[in-house]
């Protein structure tokens, strides 16, 4: 008897036939299944996931405006912030006046993070009791939404931060003003190339001489002598019209609005003659 290998793909019996008086058949079988096999099993199966249904566009409206609103907050707070300038005492470095269009600025949060604010310095700052009049800023709330309005001119700013610039810091003396109209510190005299005094001579209305305390700052006008500043806040001395550092909220870098007046806002350091 002989065994064969069969590499056929067919799955069938096979029988040799006997030779000779051989009383046994050789069979074989493979073990490949016909392809017939096959369309005999039921179809397969496939599982359809359900289609997700679509939110209502309000509903993704509401979660853009929210996440919006949040982002709009967080940085604000943080990092930076637009203030409208609704007054002209730092002309013409801002724009502030009636029947203008007044300036957006742009006040970053980050510089102070590190150092101090230091002449020449643009800077918004909260006002303390004496220079708001008793007045309380608004709540966390209410001054976002406040400031958001007035960005857009749908509402007033809050009217407790100002814009002013830094002449002096702690433990320097201030005074005015030399045969030149010019304010001294510590003696010396200040370039201020950014002055405005509207067309007319170069002179500055006189205020006591002062030295700012530690952890103050002294703030001034561009628009000299139209401008309420540490010189007008000075009660019940003239040291208390210089303001704390910790209410500073950060320095204008930037005017957005309009769009004709774009650009950086100069930090012309007036001690040093800009360098």
């Amino acid at each position: 008897m002989s065994h064969r290998v069969n590499d056929d793909s067919s799955s069938t019996w096979e029988t040799t036939p006997p030779t000779g008086d051989g009383p046994e058949r050789t069979t074989r079988f493979s073990t490949a299944r016909s392809s017939s096999s096959y369309d005999d099993d039921p179809a397969p199966r496939f599982s359809k996931k359900k289609a997700k249904k679509k939110q209502p566009f309000w509903k993704e409206l509401l979660v853009i405006f929210s996440v919006a609103l949040v982002l709009t907050v967080v940085i604000q707070t943080f990092v930076a912030r637009v203030f409208v300038i609704p007054s002209a005492s730092m002309e013409t470095t801002l724009h502030g006046c009636t029947g203008c269009v007044n300036d957006k600025v742009l006040v970053e949060k980050i510089t102070y993070l590190f150092r101090d604010p230091q002449p020449g310095d643009v800077i918004v700052f909260r006002g303390p009791p004496n220079w708001t009049g008793g007045k309380q800023p608004p709540n966390f709330v209410t001054g976002t939404l406040q400031d958001l309005g007035s960005m857009v001119n749908l509402s007033e700013p809050s009217g407790t931060d100002f814009i002013k610039r830094v002449i002096a810091v702690g433990g320097q003396t201030v005074e005015c003003c030399d045969e030149q109209g010019r304010v001294l510190v510590d003696g010396k005299p200040l370039d201020e190339p950014y002055l405005n005094f509207g067309g007319g001579p170069r002179q500055q209305d006189s205020f006591e001489k002062v030295t700012v305390p530690a952890g103050k700052l002294w703030v001034m006008g561009d628009n000299r002598n139209n401008s309420s500043d540490s010189r007008k806040h000075g009660d019940p001395t003239p040291a208390d019209g210089a303001i704390p550092i910790d209410n500073v909220v950060g320095k204008a870098r930037v005017i957005v609005i309009p769009v004709g007046r774009w650009g950086s806002i100069s930090d012309f350091n007036p001690q040093t003659g800009g360098k």
